[in-house]
């Protein structure tokens, strides 16, 4: 890298300001970090954290303010400017090619970075000994670091947490100096989450870095120093240990924070979903479910637990109808789903919130009125002889914005312009509203903000208590074991126990997700 990279000792902003239409979202916030620092930066979604970090790394221009690097002012026109000092950045949503593999994804970005540092691009010839002098490169980084990826998989056959260390170890074999990390946690295990806390701390000996997340035991575990936002604006600027965690919650959130809500199952009735002997082939051609068999009553949640990739986005894709089945047989409220299309298993009364949010669950570029509608637009509610009840439509989205506290300039708004607790909301709310009688939520909670999490965990509670049976898939071991009356361990597309909450501890689980099937009770 340049010599920036070498001798970064300090970075800091000064009185930033970014407005947009209809808001401000960044207000005269300035903060620094100085040589082998780890800054945490927390707030709730739409907070202006992400805002700010995009300043810093070139991607918006500030209205007001400066940012200065080793106390000279610096002005970043492009990410190509901020990688040019050593400044990089993991983004919560990633930047990858999902035609290409993680070998040519990371290449890309190493070669991008070499075309800058010498203001030439490569030739054809060259490019191929770039490649394979990156594949080395990410297997040193995969070995060093204990992120394991296939260099030769494809983008869009990889689980997003998978996807999530594609971005890490590509930005690291670019040969970033101070890294910006934003929710870097939010697709890893807890396994995966520890390796990372240790792999941070050790890097830290050598770079600085700004720690963006939403899990204030990582905050609290990771970091020395933080600074809170909320609402745009600077609201703490410290040292993490001088406020416990529920402190840190109450400063973003503005109020206090209860994630431990679950209340025992008092509605719960006979088997909503039946699945037997379900054989499912992921996308390589491997079988992703290997007779995998799993009931699900009305008025319960059923928490999935297990590492990523043994078959959890299968299921949830099978009982959609987004992919077809091998054998076996999936029964909803009694009618067989096995050969439905995905809009015949919504009419059978199938709620879904997927996992990519922003890909599966909305149209970004449609508004939130549109996306509210999506799955309804063409029955009588909303249309007749094909000619949309525009009113209609008003009225549901101000209806549920306002019951789902959906934060938003106004219904018009593209729904991907959102934050993603928002975007959340909105895909709750339109599943809620179609008075579904199972609903299969895939990490409803993942890179939200705690203030979000809270809503969104009572309003599955909310819908539990209702009558509906929930199919609960997350990583996060503390969302599985709170929210779930039973939780089902899941290994190599096997189900491989289901135990009620009062069995489960996470030594339990965590054991069982490691495939283990006999073990000491006493554990």
């Amino acid at each position: 890298m340049t010599a920036h990279a070498e001798t970064i000792r300090s970075l800091r902003v000064e009185h930033i300001t970014k407005r947009f239409p209809g808001v401000i979202a960044c207000s005269d916030i300035s903060l620094s970090v100085g040589q082998g620092e780890i800054l945490a930066l927390v707030g709730e979604n739409g907070a202006g954290k992400t805002t700010l970090m995009n300043i810093l790394m070139g991607l918006y221009t500030p209205d007001e303010g400066k940012i200065y690097l080793n106390d000279e002012p610096v002005s970043f026109r492009s990410p190509a400017d901020a990688l040019a000092c050593g400044i990089g950045m993991v983004h919560q949503q990633y930047m990858l090619v999902p035609d290409l593999t993680v070998l040519e994804n990371v290449a890309l970005g190493m070669q991008n970075a070499l075309s800058m540092e010498e203001g030439k691009g490569r030739g054809r010839n060259r490019m191929k000994t770039d490649v394979r002098a990156v594949r080395t490169k990410i297997e040193e980084i995969s070995s060093l670091y204990g992120l394991k990826v296939d260099p030769d998989a494809y983008i869009w056959q990889i689980s997003v947490g998978e996807q999530q260390r594609v971005e890490l170890i590509k930005t690291l074999c670019m040969g970033a100096r101070f890294l910006i990390l934003d929710e870097p946690t939010s697709a890893l295990t807890p396994q995966e989450t520890d390796d990372l806390i240790q792999l941070l701390r050790r890097m830290s000996s050598k770079l600085s870095i700004i720690f963006i997340s939403h899990k204030l035991s990582e905050v609290k575990a990771l970091c020395d120093t933080m600074v809170i936002l909320r609402g745009g604006q600077l609201v703490y600027s410290g040292k993490t240990a001088d406020h416990s965690a529920a402190d840190i919650a109450e400063l973003m959130t503005g109020h206090t924070v209860n994630l431990s809500m679950n209340r025992p199952a008092l509605n719960v009735g006979q088997d909503m979903l039946v699945v037997k002997d379900l054989c499912v082939r992921g996308d390589r051609g491997h079988l992703a479910l290997d007779h995998l068999n799993l009931s699900i009553r009305a008025g319960e949640i059923v928490g999935l637990a297990g590492v990523s990739g043994n078959g959890q986005r299968e299921l949830a894709e099978a009982l959609t109808g987004l992919r077809g089945i091998v054998s076996g047989s999936m029964v909803l409220d009694g009618q067989e789903l096995q050969g439905k299309s995905p809009l015949d298993i919504i009419s059978c009364g199938m709620g879904y919130i997927p996992e990519e949010r922003n890909i599966e669950g909305i149209v970004p570029s449609m508004s939130i009125r549109e996306n509210l509608v999506l799955k309804d637009i063409g029955t009588p509610a909303f249309s007749r002889r094909g000619l949309l009840k525009n009113k209609t439509i008003d009225h549901n989205a101000k209806s549920l914005c306002e019951t789902f506290d959906v934060r938003c300039p106004g219904t018009e708004t593209a729904a991907g312009s959102l934050s993603g607790g928002n975007i959340q909301k909105v895909i709750l709310a339109r599943e809620i509203a179609r008075s579904p009688k199972f609903l299969i939520a895939v990490y409803p909670i993942r890179g939200l903000d705690m203030g979000a999490a809270e809503f969104i965990h009572r309003q599955l509670l909310d819908l539990r208590d209702s009558g509906v049976g929930i199919l609960l898939i997350s990583e996060e071991m503390e969302e599985v074991m709170d929210l779930s009356d039973r939780i089902a361990v899941i290994f190599k597309g096997k189900i491989q126990k289901v135990l009620e909450k009062s069995e489960a501890n996470q030594r339990k689980l965590g054991i069982l997700m490691a495939g283990v099937e006999e073990f000491d009770e006493a554990v």
